[in-house]
């Protein structure tokens, strides 16, 4: 993920039931793969700039103020693309719950949670990489 900066504020604070980083966006960058996530939320709060949201109905752009959710277990695939010329600032915030399962829909990978808050990447036919 070329061009995007994290900052984990949600640790500093010793937070232990959900995680919140500071996002930046260069022009050009996108937020992550388009995934979903099987049981964690996930809130996305516009900080600065106008960022593209990805999902499964299509293209919609953001503006600073705008917030978007992503429930667990929705199947909507999603994630930002800063197709401007000025950096993006969002707040990301996620769940921790255990058990959690990830799918990119659009690349060959899954992701599900292992113990400790790591994760563990396989190929969708569940080959690890």
């Amino acid at each position: 993920m070329q061009g995007r900066t994290k900052r984990p504020l949600g640790e500093l604070f010793g937070l232990k039931n959900f995680g919140v980083n500071l996002t930046t966006l260069a022009p050009g960058a996108v937020s992550a793969l388009r995934h979903h996530h099987s049981r964690q939320d996930e809130f996305v709060y516009i900080v600065e700039g106008q960022p593209s949201l990805v999902t499964d109905e299509g293209d919609a752009l953001l503006g600073p103020g705008m917030c978007v959710g992503f429930p667990a277990g929705s199947g909507d695939a999603h994630r930002l693309v800063n197709r401007s010329d000025q950096p993006c600032v969002y707040l990301e915030v996620g769940d921790r719950t255990a058990g959690d399962n990830v799918v990119y829909p659009d690349d060959d990978l899954t992701a599900q949670s292992v113990e400790g808050g790591s994760w563990r990447f396989l190929h969708k036919d569940g080959t690890p990489y």
